[in-house]
């Protein structure tokens, strides 16, 4: 909850890679209450009001996936409106950004590659990005090597998403 609420304020795309872990280990916890309390509340060293808290806080993880009938696949709304908000931008960026574009023009056929091979061809490049970010996320906790190839065209994603996410935080900052 608290490394979310950082995450969230420091870098929008380690938030959105992380409320997409956490709803996958929402569901290989089977959305049971139980089941994650014993898991992911009860080790952390805290009184119990704060335990508490932390628990509410995944129960409302598990009810929005139940909400919005995502409980064996799917990112919820919140991630997706902000892919949204981060797609805006990206065009806009496009525009006016000769480092972006850059950075978009270097990873473009990466984006493409990956969106061929995932099947989602109505998703824009900044969706695409995340799921492939997302993707070598599962594979490096699977310990899974990946190719020279493969691993710089993760590379031009993420120099490209990193900046972006820069971006945006500096966006944030200066409305605020």
């Amino acid at each position: 909850m608290l490394l979310a609420k950082r995450k969230r304020r420091e870098n929008i795309a380690e938030y959105i890679l992380y409320i997409w872990q956490l709803e996958d280990l929402m569901r290989a916890l089977a959305l049971n209450p139980d089941k994650i309390y014993s898991a992911l509340v009860a080790p952390h060293e805290a009184d119990d009001n704060k335990k508490q808290e932390i628990f509410f806080w995944y129960i409302s993880i598990v009810n929005l996936l139940k909400e919005e009938r995502k409980e064996q696949a799917g990112h919820n709304c919140h991630t997706l409106q902000l892919i949204g908000e981060l797609n805006i931008l990206h065009a806009s960026l496009l525009q006016t950004d000769s480092k972006y574009a850059a950075l978009h023009k270097a990873a473009v056929n990466d984006l493409e590659d990956f969106r061929n091979r995932n099947g989602n061809h109505r998703a824009g490049d900044v969706e695409t990005s995340f799921d492939a970010l997302y993707m070598k996320l599962l594979l490096n906790m699977k310990h899974q090597d990946l190719s020279q190839e493969t691993n710089q065209a993760f590379q031009r994603i993420g120099a490209m998403v990193a900046y972006l996410a820069a971006k945006f935080r500096q966006a944030e900052e200066a409305a605020s």
